[in-house]
């Protein structure tokens, strides 16, 4: 008996990563997922590593057709969704005298427009006491140069999430936000051009995180699976930080 066993799930980003992560474990608890990906090889070898409760739609949550397109394949199996975890996310380095309008539309439409159209797209088919899930970051609380951008989005997302949650009181459907740490994903490590830098940013997370390493996939998807289930059916709009203490100090 799983803690989602007959729920429905929809998990954006879901290809890689956190996402992929947190299908998997979803699905094993005993969910229906829904995941979306922007690249049709990654979504598909995806779905085949999580199971049959899987279905994947290729789209990128940027652009709203796409939103839509992922919930018509969901009404269209007439299902309801009980865990929204609207994941997918992404931004890059650019020091302040770099920054261009490009770099900061890429990053905005990809977090804050794609996360808004993704709730607010799927309020149709959300089980009243829906749990709804927002990935966040250290970064959006932190100081990191050269991330102005992908902080200023993340700190965003935790403002939607308090005024979400006052919206969507009378439908007793929760918002949180989950706030990871450094992550060894390949977004994470695709941040930096080289092997060399990449070691170097490896170094200073696990000299500054209390942990002392990168956090694994599987242990923030654990958490999201608190958030989705009833474990935490008395917890409302907060940032869960999962981040081995590193914004704590």
């Amino acid at each position: 008996m799983g803690k989602l066993k007959d729920k429905v799930a929809v998990i954006t980003g879901g290809s890689t990563g956190i996402g992929l992560a947190s299908a998997k474990l979803f699905a094993l608890e005993g969910a229906k997922v829904f995941i979306t990906g922007r690249r049709q090889a990654e979504l598909d070898a995806a779905v085949k590593s999580i199971g049959s409760l899987a279905t994947g739609i290729r789209g990128d949550i940027s652009d709203p057709t796409d939103i839509d397109a992922l919930y018509e394949v969901v009404g269209a199996q007439n299902q309801k969704i009980d865990v929204l975890f609207a994941n997918a996310g992404g931004g890059s380095f650019r020091p302040l005298q770099a920054i261009d309008e490009a770099h900061y539309t890429a990053t905005f439409d990809t977090n804050v427009k794609g996360t808004l159209f993704t709730v607010q797209k799927a309020l149709p088919l959300l089980q009243d006491g829906a749990s709804i899930i927002l990935t966040g970051s250290t970064a959006g609380s932190t100081g990191i140069p050269s991330f102005s951008v992908y902080s200023a989005s993340k700190a965003a997302i935790r403002s939607f999430a308090r005024s979400w949650i006052l919206e969507l009181a009378p439908r007793g459907i929760r918002v949180n936000v989950l706030a990871p740490g450094s992550t060894s994903t390949p977004g994470w490590h695709e941040l930096t051009p080289t092997s060399e830098a990449n070691e170097q940013m490896q170094e200073m997370v696990r000299s500054t995180t209390p942990l002392g390493r990168l956090a694994e996939p599987k242990e923030i998807a654990q958490v999201a699976l608190f958030l989705a289930s009833i474990d935490s059916s008395y917890v409302n709009g907060i940032e869960l930080f999962a981040d081995g203490g590193s914004a704590q100090v």
